[in-house]
């Protein structure tokens, strides 16, 4: 793996069909491009190329056992990849594309280097609903991994200055879609056994997840199983993960000297700038602005992020999940 992908001259252009060319032409050679997706922003490179995963990783500086999630163009194409089951044809015919990611076993001829899947049976993918994502993988023609757009273990990125501010001579090309539209990051569903388990709360609800399963007489596991910090089965499962530079401090209803408060409902935000995930309290708002409101209060300097309580209802599922690995304890 290389060890550095430090001064590599990162260009930033809006999507035209003369930069998504451009950025095909990149990962066709190995190179790393970043983009938007209706969850955030991808640091795109050729599954197949064992070398161009080693440089998503390096530029990451991700580690090599925490696996990656395939983007493809249809399910079709994910089916090619993977073992389709009862499970994941019915997820994928009520969910893609979208922001939801299945995990399959692995077929015998899956051309995706291991190095993408940490070397597992299983493989993550996914076909996304933001429409130039889907263009620059048609036009590339096979699988891109593609983990959020920054540093391993920092807030993801749902705008392209926050892909620049983090990789920013390190990969050749971010394609400027502007902001995201969801802000969380994808459901991740393990459908190889008998039950689904949600490895990752994300875009799609669990209500949404168990309702459709349960139309075809398919099962949901009610828990996310228990997970090896040091073998994750999907992205995302890392305690400590999408976090700023400052420690972050739940359910606070009240700022603190030095605190930047992003509230949510009557709990107003306080400090600098005091954002406010949702002052009307609705979910999908705050998860479309939970990364972007992270990135803004890092970069006031306050010593600490508070976050004001949030339902753990509905999409208040995945924005929890992010909140706790965020203000987990930071390994050294």
């Amino acid at each position: 793996m290389p060890a550095s992908r430090d001064h590599v001259t990162t260009d930033c252009l809006a999507i035209t069909g003369a930069s998504v060319a451009r950025g095909v032409d990149i990962l066709a050679h190995g190179g790393l491009v970043a983009f938007p997706t209706e969850t955030v922003y991808g640091l795109g490179g050729d599954a197949c190329n064992a070398e161009a995963v080693a440089a998503i990783f390096a530029a990451k500086e991700r580690p090599a056992f925490n696996p990656l999630i395939s983007h493809v163009a249809s399910a079709k194409a994910a089916f090619e990849l993977g073992t389709a089951t009862p499970i994941a044809a019915c997820l994928a015919e009520a969910f893609w594309p979208g922001p939801m990611t299945l995990i399959l076993t692995r077929r015998p001829d899956c051309p995706i280097a291991l190095l993408t899947s940490a070397g597992l049976d299983k493989i993550a993918l996914r076909v996304p609903a933001h429409a130039e994502a889907r263009h620059l993988l048609e036009a590339f023609g096979g699988p891109v991994a593609a983990p959020s757009a920054n540093p391993s273990g920092r807030i993801s990125p749902t705008r392209a200055e926050h892909v620049l501010a983090g990789l920013g001579g390190r990969i050749e090309l971010v394609l400027d879609g502007g902001p995201c539209e969801s802000g969380v990051e994808s459901t991740v569903i393990d459908c190889t056994g008998e039950a689904a388990h949600i490895l990752r709360p994300g875009g799609v609800t669990r209500d949404a997840v168990a309702a459709t399963l349960a139309a075809q007489e398919l099962t949901l596991a009610a828990e996310m199983p228990s997970t090896d910090e040091n073998k994750p089965a999907s992205p995302g499962q890392l305690a400590s993960h999408y976090a700023p530079s400052a420690p972050v401090r739940l359910n606070v209803t009240a700022p603190e000297p030095g605190m930047e408060l992003i509230g949510f409902g009557e709990t107003g935000g306080a400090g600098e700038l005091g954002l406010n995930l949702s002052p009307k309290g609705d979910l999908q708002e705050a998860a479309a602005n939970l990364f972007d409101m992270m990135h803004a209060a890092d970069a006031t300097g306050a010593t600490v992020i508070g976050v004001a309580p949030v339902p753990g209802t509905g999409l208040g599922e995945a924005v929890n999940d992010r909140l706790r690995r965020a203000a987990a304890p930071r390994s050294l």
